[in-house]
């Protein structure tokens, strides 16, 4: 047993004079002393160097050694004293700070410290019980360097006079145990033993004294200790011869007891000694005194010299020590003095609140963690003893933890329900102990737990679904918008990247996967598409990474960058369509008209007209907005028959862009005169009645209208025909393939769109539907003559056009030109 080699390993320290029955006596006793379920006890000596091998616990308790680590092995001390340490790769208990016995314990027989071994998972405790050993590390030593006697000199022979012990921290043979004085011819030294037991040296007169012969006497007395090695410890005594004085101070008890409860005020009453003197005078006159005071006791209790009373000078704490022993002497004037005991007991009162220590705490704890998680172990104790000593733990109840003990003042904090860092990052748990006093004591301790996160919630966009607007032919990398996305975890579960998810449409825009900001990457075209859609993807970075998806509406918005395009008169080098009008046309008869789209939308596609270079000036005029020519009055004689006319044809954009269309008109003789084409029939009737011209004006356009659908009935049923009119050879031709590949407005776009092409087209000669389709010959060639322009100036439709989602938008009043 561990025991037992600890025990052998202290007597080869103690002395080798000891007999054997003593040692086996020791052994015997030892052994039975440390045999307990559960528990471990030791015997090792004080003063040993630290990394000393107080025993193997693993080996003693049947632990392995592997285990330590594993289950958290570690020693506890029951209090603050943590003089041992356990080496968990050996098993081994080792010591870690000085061992003194004295400081310990003072000298009290036995000397021991109580110790825990405690593995956490699972939990269980085995006590460990360090007995301390004494060893002769001390020396005797007197109180006072010198020690004063007045001795008369009619002091008969025999006279024994005591004499102050030698004190000495050490116990048993390594105490005092004898002493020798100096070499003289009056005086000889002998042992006296105490009530309690103790020896104390008394100087014996031998020889008669004559204060004439020698009037003092100087000695030197030793206490030499039972230790191997011996020590020593020197005095002196002066002894004054005087004349009489014989009679010595005598207390009324031999041992005084008293007590007093712990932490009593300073001034408080112990209790009075008492000591009587038969003689007068000085020599009666009694002084009381501590024959040996501790240094802790110094300022604890104090004596009052003439009187007696002993009374608390200091703080006196039951923890400290339950008991004090005192050696008192009175001693008369005459320097002769008498000893008594004195017994004061320390009464035990609720003045220590319990001990909270956190032996074992997780700062951090998985929001995910499972119920019946272990956060933290806890000791509870309390120094006092009793009721007083009783100690209960507990939590506030609105708090998902609960404790559990299942060793004694020992309590394991265990989570009690779920955790959710989003909606309680962190909790402050206030442990309270309380013991069972009167009135009771209670303790508080603050653990700060930190909840984890784990990656439990996706990121969130801020809405669900965005519309963006980009102006055509803006540059690559112009930014966008920017979308935002929040996701309700923590540190790399709440870091977000974004990234465009539908693939068919990621050469159109980028996006910034740290900031979720959108720029583009092409220039837009909004006669190619107006609107396209994407969806954007923020991921966390958890692991597994959790992700949403937004929807972003991307429209184009129109920019002024398509110029007017004259349809009709056609304009090809060398060749001018010529319109003929009646020589006796009136003023405000129908000529022509001027026909121009523009690839543009909304006000951008907005189209007016104005002559801005005519052969005969003030003959004609343009209606601004839909391109009529009328003539402004009668012709006459001198007319050319062939006028030339420049109009300017300007959009609606705010930096506006223009074409112009050049007219010829030949002035026909014969040819007849139409009253549908005549506008001002009676000037003054215009002037007089406005209702009369807006019936007239809503009239045109319906009637154009219905010339446009009549005219697209027509040239669907004569697509492969070709069709005059026999009474206007002359009329415009308007070229088969002139005309750009489309010409349908939808929604928000102009008037050039689709990709189809027709070799049908509508004339502007008369508001009836004059139509005119030219032959093979002349549609090649006006082809020919097209090609560069329409090249130039009317945009193709892209490749990738079919990757783009065109939203239609509500239906507008726009011409749809086949």
């Amino acid at each position: 047993m561990p025991t037992v080699h600890l025990f052998l390993k202290a007597f080869l320290i103690m002395d080798h004079r000891q007999n054997l029955k003593g040692c086996l006596s020791f052994l015997l006793f030892s052994l039975l002393f440390s045999v307990s379920f559960g528990e471990v006890r030791y015997v090792h000596p004080e003063e040993m160097q630290r990394g000393s091998v107080i025993g193997n616990v693993a080996r003693d308790l049947g632990l392995k050694v592997t285990d330590l680590d594993a289950r958290r092995a570690r020693i506890v001390a029951e209090g603050t004293r943590q003089l041992c340490e356990l080496d968990t790769a050996s098993g081994s208990l080792l010591i870690s700070q000085r061992i003194d016995r004295e400081e310990l314990c003072a000298q009290a027989t036995v000397c021991i410290l109580q110790y825990q071994l405690l593995l956490e998972d699972p939990l269980q405790a085995f006590s460990i019980v360090l007995d301390i050993a004494d060893i002769n590390d001390n020396s005797p030593v007197f109180a006072t360097g010198e020690i004063q006697l007045d001795l008369v000199e009619s002091t008969v022979l025999g006279r024994r006079f005591p004499l102050e012990s030698a004190h000495d921290p050490d116990l048993g043979t390594n105490s005092v145990r004898e002493y020798k004085l100096s070499q003289n011819e009056h005086f000889a030294l002998e042992m006296s033993t105490q009530i309690n037991g103790n020896a104390y040296p008394e100087l014996v007169l031998k020889k008669a004294l004559d204060r004439e012969a020698q009037a003092e006497h100087v000695l030197k007395i030793s206490g030499i200790d039972g230790g191997y090695p011996v020590r020593s410890g020197t005095a002196s005594i002066r002894v004054r011869v005087l004349d009489a004085n014989d009679n010595v101070p005598v207390f009324s008890q031999r041992v005084y007891k008293a007590s007093v409860p712990e932490n009593s005020p300073i001034g408080t009453v112990i209790t009075t000694l008492n000591a009587t003197d038969l003689d007068e005078g000085v020599y009666g006159e009694i002084t009381y005194s501590f024959s040996h005071l501790s240094d802790k006791m110094g300022g604890v209790i104090e004596i009052n010299p003439q009187s007696g009373e002993v009374r608390v000078a200091g703080v006196i704490d039951y923890e400290e020590a339950s008991s004090h022993e005192l050696d008192v002497q009175a001693k008369d004037g005459g320097g002769q003095a008498s000893h008594c005991k004195l017994i004061i007991d320390v009464i035990d009162v609720n003045d220590n609140k319990p001990v909270i220590e956190i032996k074992s705490a997780s700062a951090n704890v998985a929001e995910d963690s499972k119920p019946g998680t272990m956060i933290a172990l806890i000791n509870i104790y309390d120094l006092d003893t009793g009721s007083s000593g009783r100690v209960t733990c507990a939590i506030p109840d609105n708090l998902p933890f609960k404790l559990v003990s299942e060793v004694k003042n020992y309590y394991i904090l265990l989570t009690d329900g779920l955790l959710d860092r989003e909606l309680q990052p962190d909790y402050n748990i206030t442990v309270t102990a309380t013991d069972a006093g009167s009135p009771s004591l209670s303790s508080v301790k603050v653990m700060s737990i930190v909840i984890t996160d784990v990656n439990d919630n996706a990121p969130t966009f801020t809405q669900r679904e965005y519309n963006a607007n980009i102006l055509e032919n803006k540059p690559v990398g112009t930014f966008v918008m920017k979308v935002n996305a929040e996701d309700a975890d923590d540190g790399s579960n709440a870091k977000i990247h974004y990234q465009i998810a539908n693939s068919e449409v990621s050469s159109f825009l980028t996006i910034n996967s740290d900031t979720g900001e959108l720029f583009t990457l092409r220039l837009f075209d909004y006669e190619q598409s107006v609107h396209f859609q994407i969806k954007v993807t923020a991921r966390d970075g958890g692991g597994p990474p959790l992700s949403t998806t937004c929807t972003i509406n991307v429209f184009i918005k129109d920019q002024n960058d398509n110029s007017p395009v004259v349809l009709y008169p056609v304009q090809s080098a060398g060749f001018i369509a010529e319109d003929m009008v009646p020589v006796e046309a009136p003023r405000g008869y129908l000529v022509t008209k001027v026909v121009a789209v523009d690839a543009d939308s909304g006000h951008n596609a907005w189209l007016s007209y104005r002559i801005i270079k005519a052969t005969r000036p003030n003959l004609f005029m343009v209606d601004l907005h839909s391109g009529e020519i009328r003539t402004v009055r009668a012709f006459m004689e001198d007319d050319e028959p062939k006028q030339t006319l420049i109009v300017l044809v300007t959009d609606n954009g705010p930096e506006s862009l223009s074409a112009t269309a050049t007219v010829s008109i030949m002035l026909g003789d014969g040819l007849p005169v139409l009253s549908e084409l005549f506008e001002f029939a009676d000037e003054s009737q215009d002037s007089d009645n406005l209702t009369l011209y807006l019936i007239i004006a809503l009239s045109t356009v319906s009637s154009l209208f219905l010339l446009l659908i009549s005219g697209v009935f027509y040239f669907k049923l004569c697509r492969r025909g070709y069709v005059y009119r026999s009474t206007t050879a002359s009329l415009p031709v308007f070229p088969t393939t002139y005309c750009p590949p489309s010409f349908t407005d939808l929604s928000r776009c102009g008037t050039l769109l689709k990709d189809e092409r027709y070799d049908s087209f509508l004339t502007t000669g008369s508001w009836r539907g004059d139509f005119r389709f030219g032959s093979n010959t002349d549609t090649d060639t006006l082809k020919k003559r097209s090609a560069a322009y329409q090249k130039n100036t009317l945009r193709r439709v892209s490749a990738d056009r079919g990757s783009l989602k065109v939203r239609a938008g509500a239906p507008h009043p726009c011409y749809v030109i086949k």
